[in-house]
Protein backbone atom coordinates (compact mmCIF):
# COMPACT_ATOMS: atom_id res chain seq x y z
CA UNK A 1 0.00 0.00 0.00
CA UNK A 2 1.62 3.30 -1.02
CA UNK A 3 2.46 5.74 1.73
CA UNK A 4 1.09 9.24 1.28
CA UNK A 5 3.78 11.93 1.20
CA UNK A 6 3.89 14.18 4.24
CA UNK A 7 1.90 17.36 3.89
CA UNK A 8 3.79 20.63 4.08
CA UNK A 9 2.37 23.03 6.60
CA UNK A 10 1.32 26.36 5.14
CA UNK A 11 3.13 29.18 6.88
CA UNK A 12 2.67 32.91 7.08
CA UNK A 13 5.81 34.29 5.43
CA UNK A 14 7.79 37.50 5.58
CA UNK A 15 7.95 39.63 2.48
CA UNK A 16 10.87 38.75 0.19
CA UNK A 17 12.12 42.32 -0.22
CA UNK A 18 15.83 42.77 0.51
CA UNK A 19 17.78 45.82 1.58
CA UNK A 20 16.50 49.26 2.60
CA UNK A 21 13.36 50.97 1.30
CA UNK A 22 13.61 52.51 -2.14
CA UNK A 23 15.06 56.01 -1.91
CA UNK A 24 12.09 57.44 -3.78
CA UNK A 25 9.70 56.11 -1.14
CA UNK A 26 11.79 57.67 1.62
CA UNK A 27 11.79 61.02 -0.15
CA UNK A 28 8.02 60.86 -0.58
CA UNK A 29 7.06 60.29 3.05
CA UNK A 30 5.22 63.62 2.83
CA UNK A 31 2.46 61.52 1.23
CA UNK A 32 1.14 61.23 4.77
CA UNK A 33 -0.52 64.62 4.26
CA UNK A 34 -2.49 63.20 1.33
CA UNK A 35 -3.52 60.18 3.40
CA UNK A 36 -4.74 62.50 6.15
CA UNK A 37 -6.69 64.54 3.59
CA UNK A 38 -8.51 61.36 2.50
CA UNK A 39 -9.74 60.65 6.02
CA UNK A 40 -12.82 62.95 6.13
CA UNK A 41 -14.16 61.65 2.83
CA UNK A 42 -13.56 58.05 3.93
CA UNK A 43 -15.38 58.47 7.24
CA UNK A 44 -18.82 57.19 6.11
CA UNK A 45 -17.22 54.00 4.80
CA UNK A 46 -15.02 53.62 7.89
CA UNK A 47 -18.06 53.86 10.16
CA UNK A 48 -19.49 50.76 8.51
CA UNK A 49 -16.83 48.69 10.30
CA UNK A 50 -18.11 46.19 12.90
CA UNK A 51 -18.65 47.54 16.40
CA UNK A 52 -16.27 46.72 19.22
CA UNK A 53 -17.23 44.86 22.38
CA UNK A 54 -15.76 47.40 24.80
CA UNK A 55 -12.58 45.50 25.66
CA UNK A 56 -9.49 47.62 26.42
CA UNK A 57 -7.29 48.65 23.48
CA UNK A 58 -3.87 50.16 24.20
CA UNK A 59 -2.32 52.39 21.51
CA UNK A 60 1.47 52.73 21.36
CA UNK A 61 3.12 55.54 19.33
CA UNK A 62 6.15 55.34 17.09
CA UNK A 63 9.67 56.63 17.61
CA UNK A 64 9.80 60.34 18.55
CA UNK A 65 5.99 60.45 18.65
CA UNK A 66 3.50 60.75 21.49
CA UNK A 67 -0.20 60.06 22.01
CA UNK A 68 -1.33 63.00 19.87
CA UNK A 69 -0.14 61.29 16.67
CA UNK A 70 -2.64 58.50 17.34
CA UNK A 71 -5.57 60.84 18.03
CA UNK A 72 -7.49 60.05 14.79
CA UNK A 73 -7.18 56.31 15.42
CA UNK A 74 -8.17 56.77 19.06
CA UNK A 75 -11.28 58.80 18.17
CA UNK A 76 -12.28 56.36 15.46
CA UNK A 77 -11.99 53.28 17.68
CA UNK A 78 -13.88 54.97 20.50
CA UNK A 79 -16.72 55.82 18.12
CA UNK A 80 -16.90 52.11 17.30
CA UNK A 81 -17.28 51.19 20.96
CA UNK A 82 -13.73 50.26 21.97
CA UNK A 83 -12.31 51.20 25.37
CA UNK A 84 -9.16 52.92 24.08
CA UNK A 85 -6.21 53.89 26.29
CA UNK A 86 -2.98 55.75 25.49
CA UNK A 87 0.31 54.48 26.81
CA UNK A 88 0.82 57.59 28.98
CA UNK A 89 4.63 57.65 28.96
CA UNK A 90 5.10 60.80 26.92
CA UNK A 91 7.26 60.79 23.81
CA UNK A 92 8.64 57.47 22.57
CA UNK A 93 12.39 58.07 22.65
CA UNK A 94 13.56 54.54 21.88
CA UNK A 95 13.25 51.12 23.44
CA UNK A 96 14.14 52.35 26.93
CA UNK A 97 14.13 49.93 29.85
CA UNK A 98 11.92 52.24 31.94
CA UNK A 99 9.25 52.36 29.24
CA UNK A 100 9.38 48.59 28.73
CA UNK A 101 8.87 47.94 32.44
CA UNK A 102 6.09 50.53 32.68
CA UNK A 103 4.32 49.01 29.68
CA UNK A 104 4.08 45.60 31.29
CA UNK A 105 2.61 47.19 34.41
CA UNK A 106 0.14 49.17 32.27
CA UNK A 107 -1.07 46.03 30.47
CA UNK A 108 -1.53 44.15 33.74
CA UNK A 109 -3.37 47.11 35.27
CA UNK A 110 -5.79 47.39 32.32
CA UNK A 111 -6.41 43.65 32.43
CA UNK A 112 -7.02 43.64 36.18
CA UNK A 113 -9.19 46.78 36.14
CA UNK A 114 -11.42 45.64 33.26
CA UNK A 115 -11.35 41.91 33.86
CA UNK A 116 -10.74 41.47 30.12
CA UNK A 117 -7.74 40.88 27.91
CA UNK A 118 -6.08 43.88 26.28
CA UNK A 119 -5.49 44.38 22.55
CA UNK A 120 -2.21 46.15 21.70
CA UNK A 121 -1.92 48.39 18.63
CA UNK A 122 1.56 49.75 17.95
CA UNK A 123 2.74 52.07 15.21
CA UNK A 124 6.37 51.67 14.08
CA UNK A 125 8.54 51.28 17.23
CA UNK A 126 5.30 51.12 19.19
CA UNK A 127 4.70 47.76 17.54
CA UNK A 128 7.99 46.48 18.95
CA UNK A 129 6.79 47.57 22.40
CA UNK A 130 3.51 45.75 21.71
CA UNK A 131 5.35 42.55 20.86
CA UNK A 132 7.43 42.90 24.01
CA UNK A 133 4.32 43.45 26.14
CA UNK A 134 2.67 40.34 24.69
CA UNK A 135 5.76 38.31 25.60
CA UNK A 136 5.83 39.63 29.16
CA UNK A 137 2.12 39.28 29.92
CA UNK A 138 0.58 36.88 27.37
CA UNK A 139 -2.23 35.93 29.75
CA UNK A 140 -3.37 39.58 29.68
CA UNK A 141 -3.18 40.15 25.90
CA UNK A 142 -5.97 39.44 23.43
CA UNK A 143 -4.10 40.28 20.22
CA UNK A 144 -1.30 42.41 18.79
CA UNK A 145 -1.60 44.69 15.74
CA UNK A 146 1.50 46.38 14.34
CA UNK A 147 1.62 49.24 11.83
CA UNK A 148 4.87 49.30 9.84
CA UNK A 149 6.85 47.99 12.83
CA UNK A 150 10.42 46.60 12.59
CA UNK A 151 9.58 43.28 14.23
CA UNK A 152 11.76 40.99 12.07
CA UNK A 153 15.19 42.65 11.96
CA UNK A 154 17.87 40.20 10.83
CA UNK A 155 21.23 39.65 12.51
CA UNK A 156 22.85 42.13 10.12
CA UNK A 157 20.85 44.95 11.70
CA UNK A 158 18.13 47.32 10.59
CA UNK A 159 17.78 48.14 6.89
CA UNK A 160 16.03 51.44 7.56
CA UNK A 161 17.52 54.51 5.84
CA UNK A 162 20.77 55.85 7.27
CA UNK A 163 19.13 59.09 8.38
CA UNK A 164 16.61 57.14 10.50
CA UNK A 165 19.36 55.14 12.21
CA UNK A 166 21.37 58.32 12.79
CA UNK A 167 18.34 59.95 14.41
CA UNK A 168 17.93 56.96 16.73
CA UNK A 169 21.58 57.22 17.75
CA UNK A 170 21.18 60.93 18.40
CA UNK A 171 17.96 60.68 20.41
CA UNK A 172 17.90 57.22 22.00
CA UNK A 173 21.45 55.89 22.33
CA UNK A 174 24.77 56.77 20.62
CA UNK A 175 25.39 53.09 19.79
CA UNK A 176 22.04 52.65 18.09
CA UNK A 177 19.13 50.25 18.57
CA UNK A 178 21.48 47.26 18.88
CA UNK A 179 22.21 48.29 22.46
CA UNK A 180 18.55 48.22 23.43
CA UNK A 181 17.96 44.91 21.66
CA UNK A 182 20.89 43.42 23.59
CA UNK A 183 19.06 43.87 26.91
CA UNK A 184 18.47 40.52 28.68
CA UNK A 185 14.78 41.36 29.05
CA UNK A 186 14.31 41.39 25.26
CA UNK A 187 15.93 38.04 24.51
CA UNK A 188 12.72 36.75 22.89
CA UNK A 189 12.58 39.76 20.57
CA UNK A 190 16.23 39.27 19.65
CA UNK A 191 15.53 35.63 18.77
CA UNK A 192 12.40 36.68 16.82
CA UNK A 193 10.17 34.43 18.90
CA UNK A 194 6.44 35.11 18.70
CA UNK A 195 4.09 35.34 21.69
CA UNK A 196 1.18 32.87 21.94
CA UNK A 197 -1.39 35.48 20.91
CA UNK A 198 -2.84 36.44 17.50
CA UNK A 199 -0.79 38.99 15.56
CA UNK A 200 -1.69 41.12 12.55
CA UNK A 201 1.20 42.96 10.90
CA UNK A 202 0.19 45.79 8.55
CA UNK A 203 2.89 46.83 6.09
CA UNK A 204 3.32 48.89 2.94
CA UNK A 205 5.55 48.11 -0.02
CA UNK A 206 6.13 51.85 -0.38
CA UNK A 207 7.06 52.39 3.27
CA UNK A 208 10.03 54.77 3.21
CA UNK A 209 11.22 54.01 6.75
CA UNK A 210 10.76 50.30 7.56
CA UNK A 211 11.25 47.87 4.64
CA UNK A 212 8.54 45.22 4.17
CA UNK A 213 10.74 42.28 5.15
CA UNK A 214 11.18 43.84 8.59
CA UNK A 215 7.52 44.80 9.03
CA UNK A 216 6.27 41.24 8.32
CA UNK A 217 6.82 37.91 10.06
CA UNK A 218 7.13 34.19 9.56
CA UNK A 219 4.51 32.37 11.60
CA UNK A 220 1.53 30.08 11.92
CA UNK A 221 -1.47 31.29 9.87
CA UNK A 222 -3.72 30.15 12.71
CA UNK A 223 -2.26 32.99 14.78
CA UNK A 224 -0.21 35.28 12.55
CA UNK A 225 -0.85 37.31 9.41
CA UNK A 226 0.75 40.00 7.26
CA UNK A 227 -1.66 42.49 5.70
CA UNK A 228 -0.56 44.80 2.90
CA UNK A 229 -1.85 48.36 2.78
CA UNK A 230 -1.18 51.27 0.46
CA UNK A 231 0.58 54.29 1.87
CA UNK A 232 3.57 55.82 3.58
CA UNK A 233 5.14 54.98 6.92
CA UNK A 234 4.40 58.29 8.60
CA UNK A 235 0.79 58.17 7.40
CA UNK A 236 -0.17 54.76 8.76
CA UNK A 237 -1.88 56.25 11.80
CA UNK A 238 -4.23 58.31 9.60
CA UNK A 239 -4.41 56.01 6.58
CA UNK A 240 -8.10 55.14 5.95
CA UNK A 241 -7.26 51.67 4.70
CA UNK A 242 -5.13 50.93 7.77
CA UNK A 243 -7.76 52.30 10.16
CA UNK A 244 -10.49 50.15 8.63
CA UNK A 245 -8.36 47.02 8.89
CA UNK A 246 -7.43 47.73 12.51
CA UNK A 247 -11.11 48.13 13.37
CA UNK A 248 -12.00 44.87 11.65
CA UNK A 249 -9.30 42.96 13.52
CA UNK A 250 -10.27 44.43 16.90
CA UNK A 251 -13.96 43.58 16.42
CA UNK A 252 -13.34 39.82 16.49
CA UNK A 253 -14.69 38.05 19.58
CA UNK A 254 -12.14 36.96 22.15
CA UNK A 255 -10.82 33.50 21.37
CA UNK A 256 -12.33 33.47 17.86
CA UNK A 257 -9.54 35.12 15.86
CA UNK A 258 -9.59 34.47 12.12
CA UNK A 259 -7.25 35.70 9.34
CA UNK A 260 -8.25 38.92 7.62
CA UNK A 261 -10.96 38.45 5.02
CA UNK A 262 -12.21 41.79 3.64
CA UNK A 263 -15.99 42.00 3.30
CA UNK A 264 -18.55 44.35 1.81
CA UNK A 265 -17.82 47.51 -0.14
CA UNK A 266 -14.73 48.21 1.92
CA UNK A 267 -13.47 44.71 1.20
CA UNK A 268 -14.11 45.10 -2.51
CA UNK A 269 -12.19 48.38 -2.54
CA UNK A 270 -9.32 46.79 -0.60
CA UNK A 271 -9.05 43.87 -3.00
CA UNK A 272 -9.00 46.19 -5.98
CA UNK A 273 -6.32 48.47 -4.53
CA UNK A 274 -4.01 46.38 -2.36
CA UNK A 275 -4.71 42.66 -2.22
Amino acid sequence: MPVAPPQCKVMTQRHRHQGPPHTLYSLMEWRALFEMALLPGSWPLLMQAPRGDGHPVLLLPGFMADETTLAPLRWYLRMLGHDVAAWGFGRNVGFQARHAAALEQKIRHLHHHSGRKVSLVGWSLGGVFSLYGAHQAPECVRQVITLGSPISVDDGGSQSPAVVKALYRLIAHPLGPGVHVAQPRVKKLRQRLLPPVPMSCLYSLSDGVVPPQEATLDGDPALHENIRVLGSHTGLGVNPMALGIVAARLAQPDGQWQPFSPQGWAGLLYRRLAA
